[in-house]
């Protein structure tokens, strides 16, 4: 009974995850003028429309790419140090991105909204959620490698849609097997990261800043899970 819910736990973990990395990119988006927090490179299109259209957010969205590059290559090398102190990474990574989804929450509810992406406030917090967003990517790629992705769904739709067209076209036993664990994985991380892009957009209506505020406690939810998966 303890292997199975502990099990069940190792579950839950990337669905919050991935539940965060859809509810922050869609919250970014919406609070600080277009900008993806998440995926990052989408920020190319939004920098371009912005350039284009004269709208705020154009340094924001520039400054994105890099600062996320930096935080994945400190994650890694902070990491490593702590790997030959024999530490416990993965919490420590995990740690790392609430203390800065806290920050950001914080920043968010005591000087926005931000109507301008230019403004100082909003190009500080908009950095620390892609920092946030970049330690949360660089955990998962070395810790749940085997796990599709929790902030970026392009290449787990593909997936699933080959492994839906191999089923309807038929395959071995040993073939079908895997499409099925596969869409199974796969089609639960698509759904919980639309969840949250939904939650995000109805309640950044509804509450606007506060909106903010859900990030650190989903992320404090996936570190206490975390922690119980440990032996």
């Amino acid at each position: 009974m303890a292997d199975e819910a502990k099990d069940k736990r190792a579950v839950v973990l990337p669905l919050l995850l991935g539940f965060n990395g859809g509810y922050v990119d869609t919250m970014g988006f919406l609070a600080l003028q277009g900008l993806f927090t998440a995926h990052v490179t989408g920020n190319f299109v939004t920098l371009g429309a912005s350039l284009a259209l004269g709208t705020s957010g154009a340094l924001s969205k520039l400054l994105a790419l890099p600062v996320f590059c930096a935080v994945v290559i400190v994650s890694r090398l902070l990491s490593n140090a702590l790997r030959h102190r024999e530490a416990p990474v993965f919490r420590y990574l995990l740690t790392i991105k609430l203390v800065l989804l806290i920050a950001a929450a914080v920043l968010a509810v005591r000087l926005g909204p931000f109507p301008d992406g230019d403004h100082w406030v909003a190009i500080v917090t908009g950095m620390i959620l892609v920092s946030a967003m970049a330690v949360q990517n660089a955990a998962h790629r070395v810790h749940l490698a085997s796990l599709p992705p929790s902030t970026l769904m392009t290449g787990t739709t593909t997936q699933i849609m080959l492994d839906l067209a191999d089923l309807i076209y038929g395959s071995s036993a040993e073939d079908t097997a895997a499409s099925r664990s596969r869409l199974a994985r796969m089609s639960g991380m698509v759904a919980v990261f639309a969840l949250g892009c939904g939650t995000a957009a109805a309640l950044h209506v509804q509450i606007g800043v506060w909106s903010f505020a859900v990030p650190p406690v989903v992320a404090m939810l996936s570190l206490i899970v975390r922690g119980s998966t440990t032996p």
